[in-house]
């Protein structure tokens, strides 16, 4: 059988794998977008170089955009087979797509009419919202720890990879020539000191591994706690400088832990009275459906639950639904503050709240996760004194700053300790995907010294063979 690799490679977003049996089915895991790669993202989104209609069936880890952001383009592209997941990611990216489409084509009518007075052709948006439903209905459940039938030959189970919930580790069992193949695919890995959710669970011996590796050579900060480098940030901006305090925050897992942060903060009596603003339809509905599985929460979690009905939410929390409602936060004066998506700020409502507020000296952005470099957010915590937020260039004059405790992927020794399960002699490649690529060299580095005898680094679309 052969492996290829169509996204994520030797770069972080994009997540797509390719899988070739010998009898020319094909098995896609993940289908996700590019996000923050510059002028080459839309043309990255739009080429598959692969055929949609010739895949049988697709395995998605976990909702996050960049692992299922494309699915709507490659069911619109011919694709017709099942799209199997847990019941959690189905409910979150069914709800994300839909987000994304909408995001798309309302910053397509922006663009097209600045085409239009350049006397140039309209571009039209990767997928529509009608064409997002669609794609939702091939979507299936399949639970935790059961093998199920994708295809002749080949079965897969789920272990949950304790990354946002309903993430998951896939697991192939594929038969060829008379003997079995195992196959592993991390998706994205948690980590086993998370404050919500549940640890990453050990895994069958594999044969191939295809490893994320977004923190391969570096370690979290944990000795600082998140509520109190939250509240230190608070106290800064919104305080001290009287101004407002912009978190770009992903909807789905980042938007859930900066609300329980701040409600801890509440607990512990030292939480500012300030109105704290989610600005983003999109995190209201991903919080509900997080609140709705408390089964994925940790011990730590579940005892907190036996007297706080509700560890997202606290006094001064006020969701911002409508459009009208978040263009008035930019006719308020701080202090503040607005947690609003994207975590890049390369989309949705945080991007034009940078661009009305990023050069007031007063104003502090405060990212919390990894960006790609490309991105607005890289590009801020790059330190660039002049950013192009649509169409118009901005004096930076507004405090950039990150708490990098935050992540919700592994670092080293999370993805170190989630391999431990595994006898590295009997692994034949390890694939290291979603990195960047110096990140990757170190981490392979660090892998052969465990004693994994093969680790590659695909670069975009290449392929393997597997025996």
């Amino acid at each position: 059988m052969k492996l290829s690799f169509h996204g994520a490679a030797r770069t972080v977003t994009g997540s797509k794998h390719l899988i070739t049996l010998k009898n020319g089915r094909q098995i896609l895991l993940d289908c996700g977008m590019f996000q923050g790669m510059g002028k080459e993202t839309d043309a990255l989104n739009r080429t598959f170089r692969f055929q949609p209609e010739a895949i049988h069936a697709m395995i998605l880890s976990h909702a996050h955009i960049d692992h299922s952001g494309l699915i709507p383009r490659l069911v619109s592209e011919g694709f017709s087979g099942k799209i199997f997941c847990t019941s959690a990611t189905k409910e979150l990216t069914q709800v994300l797509l839909i987000d994304s489409a909408e995001i798309q084509e309302d910053e397509i009518r922006f663009i097209n009419k600045r085409r239009a007075m350049e006397g140039l052709p309209y571009l039209r948006p990767l997928y529509s919202v009608k064409e997002a439903e669609h794609a939702a209905d091939f979507l299936e459940v399949q639970p935790y720890h059961k093998w199920f039938h994708v295809t002749d030959n080949v079965q897969a189970m789920f272990t949950d990879a304790g990354h946002i919930i309903g993430s998951a580790a896939v697991h192939l069992k594929i038969r060829e020539n008379g003997k079995e193949i195992r196959l592993t695919f991390s998706g994205d890995v948690g980590r086993y000191r998370d404050v919500i959710l549940k640890s990453p669970e050990e895994f069958p011996q594999a044969d191939y591994i295809i490893l994320e590796s977004t923190y391969g050579n570096s370690l979290h900060d944990n000795f600082i706690t998140t509520p109190d480098l939250l509240l230190s940030w608070i106290e800064k901006a919104c305080l001290q400088k009287k101004g407002k305090l912009i978190i770009p925050a992903f909807s789905v897992g980042r938007t859930q832990e900066l609300l329980y942060a701040l409600n801890q903060l509440e607990l512990e009596n030292r939480l500012p009275e300030l109105d704290y603003y989610v600005d983003s339809p999109l995190s209201v509905e991903a919080t509900e459906i997080v609140k709705s599985h408390p089964e994925f929460f940790n011990n730590r979690i579940q005892r907190i639950l036996k007297t706080d009905n509700d560890p997202f939410s606290f006094k001064g929390l006020k969701y911002v639904k409508t459009v009208e409602q978040s263009k008035m936060l930019n006719y308020l004066n701080g202090p503040f503050v607005i947690i609003s998506a994207s975590g890049m700020a390369d989309a949705g409502r945080v991007k034009h709240h940078i661009s009305n507020n990023i050069e007031n000296s007063r104003n502090t952005i405060l990212f919390t996760g990894y960006c790609e470099p490309h991105s607005l957010g890289g590009r801020l915590l790059a330190g660039e004194k002049e950013v192009n937020i649509f169409g118009i260039l901005h004096e930076v004059h507004a405090e950039i700053g990150v708490i990098r405790s935050m992540s919700a992927h592994g670092d080293y020794e999370d993805l170190s300790q989630w391999l431990a399960c595994q006898n590295p002699q009997e692994v034949k490649t390890l694939f290291l995907v979603h990195g960047e690529f110096d990140v990757q060299m170190d981490f392979k580095t660090k892998l052969m010294k465990k004693g994994f005898r093969d680790v590659q680094i695909p670069a975009l679309h290449e392929e393997f063979h597997l025996t």
